[in-house]
């Protein structure tokens, strides 16, 4: 994931190359001579023209080095510690389960095509290591309580528009909301699921 988000970044320049990042657009971009886009609609791009990837390759997309940086810094980070602890399977369904739900509710909130990022699968991951942790004896993933704090925070401050002021540009806060739900419900759903196994 890490080595596919860094060279689409390289390759479309941070994202200013529209026609290197269009098949990775949640929908469909088109750009006529005189530069001007305009988005299909998501039922068209996929009920019609069966292009189901863009449900997920909105993830791979970022828009700065610290854009790309932090979010790679914090899927090698968690992702280590889930896969190590819980099993691939289990951590390639987190990927797929979180960077649907936040693409989808990203775009459908927001009706942008233009978003992009790890941070939505970031907020699952760190979602479902909060549900699993909530009922162990011990600390299961070794992440520190606060940083659950700061997720929260940081979610708050977003829709709150603050992270705007301090430099941070449009950051996709259904994005981050949507995986962060899902996150939390495949937790929920994987532990009942043991109990009852």
């Amino acid at each position: 994931m890490i080595v596919i988000a860094v060279v689409i970044s390289l390759l479309s320049n941070f994202g200013s190359l529209i026609a290197m990042i269009e098949p990775f657009t949640f929908t469909k971009i088109s750009i006529s001579n005189q530069g001007f886009l305009s988005f299909s609609s998501a039922e068209q791009t996929y009920l019609i023209e069966n292009q189901w990837w863009r449900l997920i390759t909105p993830m791979f997309l970022h828009f700065s080095f610290a854009h790309l940086a932090f979010n790679c810094l914090w899927i090698y980070v968690l992702g280590e510690k889930i896969e190590r602890v819980d099993g691939k399977l289990i951590f390639i369904l987190i990927i797929i389960l979180t960077g649907v739900f936040s693409n989808l509710l990203q775009y459908f909130w927001t009706s942008s095509s233009l978003f992009g990022g790890l941070s939505g699968v970031i907020y699952g991951m760190l979602g479902y290591c909060l549900v699993m942790e909530m009922e162990s004896n011990y600390d299961k993933y070794g992440l520190p309580p606060g940083l659950y704090l700061f997720m929260i925070a940081w979610l708050i401050l977003g829709f709150l528009g603050v992270l705007d002021l301090f430099g941070f540009g449009s950051v996709a806060n259904f994005a981050h909301l949507g995986g962060m739900l899902s996150g939390l419900m495949f937790a929920m759903i994987y532990k009942t699921l043991n109990r009852r196994i």
